[in-house]
């Protein structure tokens, strides 16, 4: 799951990130409001974390212009601005939820892990595709009954393609989605992720569409 993080002040930001790769995240931490417009319209994220106090563009204006241009990334807002008429605003300008600063981490983790079941329709943490189980309150995955150990990407790279299962997922998708926009990636470091998960798994869980990309049949076997 690609998140967008954006947040201005340091020592909270790096916090947050931190938080957030532990729990196999990928994170992209903007700074600036601008920035965020900009990425917004460029980005193929999951999940957008959004404080209002920005340098640049204020966060609600940001939040504003996005969903004007119809971009209908869920929107989890961060702020210290805790009166009532404030988080109106936000929640009426198209955020999908409201953490009010100083928060705990595990708190935001729980809200992120809501917003991830309420986007996949789900009532419970877990992705089921056929005989692959994969549990976003544990981090662990199942294979035919099996739990199988996965490094952080791995995870990563098969809950991008359960949650779009039976369908193809752009290699750059998958890319932005592990990577996010700010690192420089070589062009077989995607593949070579999918062939350490196949080994753990099976080699025909995971179907290669030659130079565009990968899918997850709905019934792997």
């Amino acid at each position: 799951m690609h998140i967008i993080l954006i947040e201005d002040d340091e020592q909270l930001g790096a916090a947050i990130r931190r938080a957030l790769e532990r729990l196999s995240y990928t994170v992209t931490w903007l700074r600036d409001g601008c920035q965020a417009v900009a990425a917004l319209q460029e980005e193929s994220a999951d999940l957008v974390l959004l404080d209002l106090g920005l340098p640049g563009k204020d966060g609600l204006d940001v939040l504003i212009e996005a969903r004007r241009n119809n971009i209908r990334t869920p929107v989890l807002i961060l702020t210290a601005r805790d009166a009532v008429q404030a988080r109106v605003h936000g929640l009426d300008a198209g955020a999908d939820d409201y953490l009010t600063k100083p928060f705990h981490l595990d708190e935001l983790g729980a809200r992120i892990r809501s917003l991830t079941r309420r986007m996949q329709g789900l009532a419970i943490n877990r992705i089921e595709v056929g005989a692959l189980c994969l549990d976003l309150a544990t981090l662990e995955v199942t294979f035919r009954g099996q739990r199988v150990d996965l490094t952080r990407r791995e995870f990563s790279l098969l809950q991008a393609l359960m949650e779009r299962a039976g369908r193809l997922v752009r290699r750059d998708t998958l890319e932005s989605s592990l990577y996010g926009h700010d690192k420089i990636v070589g062009d077989s470091a995607l593949d070579v992720i999918v062939h350490s998960l196949r080994r753990k798994l099976s080699f025909e869980t995971i179907q290669n569409i030659r130079a565009f990309g990968y899918m997850i049949p709905r019934d792997p076997q």
